[in-house]
C-alpha cells in the first residue's frame, strides 16, 4: 500500500493533487483532433493556446456564475490538462493525458447554464487572442459533442 501511494505521489506532477490511477488513452480527450495543424496555427501555436487557457482559468475563477465550480481545485493540473487539450484537438501534435471528460466531471453537478458560461469565457478567450471567428466556431464544433458527457442536469 505504501509503495503504491509512492509511486502514485511520484508521478504526479510538481504542484499538481493527486489523482487516482486511471488509463491513458486518446479517446479520453471527448474528440478527434483537426487532421493538419491549420487549426493549430489558426490558434498561435503554443503561445496562443497557453495565453488563451490562462485567460479562460481566470475569467472563469472571477466570474460569479461559475466562480464557484473551481474552488477548492486543483488549477495548476487544469492549466496543464486544458492546455494539452487544445493542444490535441487542435492538431498541434501534443497527446492528452488526462481521464475522460465523464470521469474529470463526475460529481460535479454541471448544469446547461454552467455550460453556457464556460463557453461564453471561452469565446472571450479566443478573441482576446485574436482567432478568427471561424476557427472559433469550428473549434467550438469539436468540443460541442463533450457537452453529454460533462453536464449532468
Amino acid at each position: 500500500m505504501i509503495l503504491t501511494l509512492l509511486l502514485l505521489a511520484a508521478q504526479v506532477p510538481p504542484g499538481e493533487e493527486p489523482v487516482p490511477p486511471y488509463a491513458h488513452a486518446e479517446a479520453n480527450a471527448g474528440a478527434t483532433p483537426f487532421r493538419d495543424d491549420a487549426m493549430f496555427a489558426a490558434f498561435h501555436g503554443h503561445a496562443g493556446v497557453s495565453r488563451i487557457v490562462d485567460d479562460l482559468i481566470a475569467r472563469n475563477l472571477r466570474d460569479p456564475r461559475v466562480g464557484d465550480i473551481f474552488k477548492g481545485q486543483d488549477t495548476i493540473r487544469l492549466h496543464r490538462l486544458l492546455k494539452e487539450h487544445f493542444c490535441y484537438v487542435l492538431g498541434g501534435g501534443c497527446a492528452y493525458t488526462g481521464r475522460t471528460m465523464k470521469d474529470a466531471h463526475r460529481d460535479m453537478g454541471l448544469q446547461t447554464a454552467d455550460m453556457g458560461a464556460l463557453v461564453d469565457n471561452l469565446q472571450r478567450a479566443m478573441q482576446a487572442e485574436g482567432v478568427a471567428f471561424a476557427a472559433q466556431n469550428r473549434f467550438l464544433a469539436k468540443l460541442a459533442p463533450m457537452k453529454r458527457d460533462v453536464v449532468v442536469r
